[in-house]
């Protein structure tokens, strides 16, 4: 199978044990943010690579391109799988920086306590939206779930007041 930017995904089930990482005496509470992706509760900042913000000039370049070129030509085409890399590559850096934090994450603390956003009504105000969608909080939330799961860690979510 193909995807838009003309890449092969390969997908294939295995069967795992799952593995239980050494309990530690390690909580963290971890704050989502927009000037630092997150700030935990020892006082540590990660900065998020935001990948778009960081290219923005060169997507609408090549977004421009493509709205120029006719449907169904040679050039469409090729105008199209560019932006089609070019999505990809954003997709690519931010699951990289995700899967890297969460792990670090997970394998340092025992309890992880995460607050609960309301990321669809935030990506609503056009102000913050791009910057939130471009930091990936659901998908960091979801990894942190699953891993935590997989490795026997303890994860809570804060709902909100």
């Amino acid at each position: 199978m193909k995807d838009s930017a003309n890449r092969y995904l390969l997908s294939f089930v295995v069967e795992i044990q799952p593995e239980v990482l050494p309990k530690t005496d390690n909580s963290v509470g971890i704050d989502l943010g927009i000037k630092t992706f997150a700030t935990l509760s020892d006082g540590t900042k990660v900065d998020a690579p935001k990948p778009l913000k960081k290219r923005i000039k060169k997507y609408r370049k090549l977004s421009k391109s493509l709205s120029n070129k006719t449907r169904g030509s040679k050039r469409y085409e090729k105008a199209r799988l560019r932006v089609a890399k070019f999505h990809g590559k954003l997709k690519d850096t931010r699951a990289d920086f995700l899967h890297k934090l969460s792990t670090k994450i997970i394998r340092e603390n025992q309890t992880i306590v995460l607050e609960d956003l309301n990321v669809s009504g935030m990506v609503k105000n056009r102000k913050l939206s791009r910057a939130i969608s471009d930091l990936g909080w659901r998908q960091f939330r979801i990894l942190l779930e699953g891993k935590a799961e997989k490795y026997g860690r303890d994860f809570r979510v804060i709902s909100r007041p």
